[in-house]
């Protein structure tokens, strides 16, 4: 699954926004560990009340960021956030790989409405409610996930 959008920000203010849990709390959940190479963090997000486990596999400030994370469903997701400057502007790229097929509908939104948050945050406004915005996207996400072969 991938999701890409363009923040109205520097690349060193999203990173910020990405991986400092002081901010996370803002936009995505509690964050509580180490976000650094090879850290351990344990989480949960407000939109989808996800909880669980995770460790940094890959740091490289202020472009890249490769995650896994335990959800307590006999499976690993492994997120890769990537960032690149485009003016006064950058460009995130949010990859999530090892989502069952049959999740990838509310997967899907659930992502969706994380960088939605994101940008709500960056633009000092509120997150959404989540559970109308997922009502909204995953019939879309439904739709697109029944074209995965």
């Amino acid at each position: 699954m991938r999701i890409e959008d363009r923040f109205d920000t520097g690349i060193d203010e999203l990173w910020s926004a990405f991986t400092d849990p002081r901010r996370l709390v803002h936009w995505i959940g509690e964050v509580e560990g180490h976000l650094r190479l090879g850290g351990e963090y344990s989480f949960s997000f407000f939109a989808s009340g996800s909880e669980g486990r995770g460790r940094v596999e890959a740091c490289e400030p202020p472009s890249r960021l490769l995650v896994t994370m335990a959800l307590n469903q006999g499976h690993e997701n492994v997120i890769e956030a990537t960032l690149a400057a485009a003016g006064d502007q950058t460009i995130l790229v949010w990859e999530e790989r090892g989502v069952p097929v049959d999740q990838l509908a509310g997967y899907g939104a659930g992502t969706q409405i994380h960088v939605e948050d994101l940008a709500a945050y960056l633009a000092r406004r509120e997150r959404c409610d989540a559970a109308a915005r997922f009502g909204e996207l995953f019939p879309v996400y439904q739709q697109l996930a029944g074209n995965v072969g």
